[in-house]
């Protein structure tokens, strides 16, 4: 197999300038730059040029992927979204890290050494950044799930002791958005271990629902000068920090109309969260089971809905088998051999195989020279060859 490596970057919250693009132009011939956007792939050599600087400056985005089992992803996000004692919980080395800079955090998912060949064999990249790259957006608005998954990559990978405790689990695991599925996908983290992340979630409220009357009160509280404020961050294109301003006042009220300790999530270790994950696939598994089992039930109904049809006129039937075979060309011996199949089956159901084979017996004595048609209908198991 050849090498194969496939980057893109995108720039979200400003465009290149054209020296910019003159600059990243300097470094490949074939690349398709626009002022948002730097994609190329390679087969031979590599990119010139370090992607953590490139995200330092030019770009807020980047998808990498290589086909000896590796994938990154890189988000660049402004200082203000968080603050280090917040995201230094979820780092994990060579899983999710963070670096700074003088602006921006740079925050980078990884997978290494994925046992999925298949996956990287097949796959060239192109779909991840419209897939992750909403995940910006959800963390400029406060939502932490993303960094969580980054914590349980390193679980799923290995990476962490099992005496370790999980980072304070975000609201909202057991409901991910589609973002997040897509990120969980992209670095291999079990559906299970995700399940078990999120069973303490499934019992708490749900801080979108538009009639939380906790919410409605808050707002009736909240200050008019911070009403202003934000109103006019939105009215002036900042309608991203309008919403992470609301959420952090909203978030430290809850806190103080619910103390810490009283209604805060148990945090669990890696080995309990692993009990959990086992526990989680046996229930899975068995759900399965059912639905297979379901599944199969509705083919066996329809199935022989359909078997009683062609008994209601089993004459009708061979008429039909017959002309098929004097066509003497192979689609119809393969029509026939299918028809003949499911005639066993009506006469097995609604009548008798002893009838069956007294007419097939018939038929053949009609068309057992025709020795496609005979091989078809020995290999199908209907017919012996003499």
């Amino acid at each position: 197999m050849s090498e194969y490596q496939y980057y893109e970057f995108v720039a979200i919250d400003e465009p290149l300038t054209p020296k910019q693009m003159v600059e990243l132009r300097s470094r490949s011939s074939r690349a398709s730059i626009t002022p948002t956007s730097f994609v190329n792939d390679y087969q031979w050599g590599n990119l010139k040029g370090d992607p953590v600087d490139w995200m330092r400056r030019y770009f807020d985005s980047h998808v990498y992927v290589a086909n000896w089992c590796t994938c990154c992803l890189y988000l660049r996000v402004p200082r203000s979204a968080f603050d280090a004692k917040t995201l230094q919980p979820f780092e994990i080395e060579s899983v999710f890290s963070v670096a700074r800079t003088n602006t921006h955090w740079l925050l980078e998912w990884a997978l290494s050494e994925s046992d999925n060949y298949d996956r990287f064999a097949e796959e060239d990249g192109r779909d991840w950044m419209g897939r992750l790259v909403p995940l910006r957006d959800e963390l400029l608005r406060g939502d932490l799930r993303p960094l969580y998954l980054g914590w349980l990559a390193g679980v799923s990978a290995g990476e962490v002791h099992e005496d370790a405790t999980e980072p304070p689990p975000p609201p909202g695991l057991s409901r991910l958005t589609a973002a997040q599925q897509s990120l969980a996908e992209f670095l291999e983290i079990g559906l299970d271990l995700i399940t078990a992340a999120g069973l303490p979630d499934q019992q708490a409220p749900d801080l979108d629902t538009k009639s939380d009357p906790e919410i409605d009160a808050w707002i009736v509280e909240l200050p008019t000068a911070e009403k202003a404020a934000v109103l006019k961050l939105l009215v002036t294109g900042h309608a991203q920090q309008a919403e992470r301003r609301l959420k952090l006042r909203l978030l430290a009220w809850q806190r103080e109309q619910h103390p810490i300790g009283k209604h805060e999530a148990r945090r669990r270790t890696v080995a309990e969260l692993q009990e959990l994950a086992a526990s989680a696939a046996e229930t899975r598994k068995k759900q399965e089971a059912v639905q297979r089992r379901k599944v199969e039930a509705e083919r066996r109904a329809k199935r022989e809905i359909y078997l009683r049809t062609l008994a209601a006129d089993f004459d009708r039937c061979w008429q039909v088998a017959n002309k098929q075979a004097e066509r003497g060309i192979a689609s119809a011996y393969d029509e026939v051999k299918r028809a003949l199949v499911e005639l066993a089956e009506a006469y097995t159901l609604c009548a008798s195989r002893v009838d069956f084979d007294r007419k097939l017996a018939q038929f053949m004595g009609r068309h057992g020279k025709r020795g496609a048609l005979v091989r078809r209908l020995a290999d199908a198991g209907i017919w012996k060859k003499s």
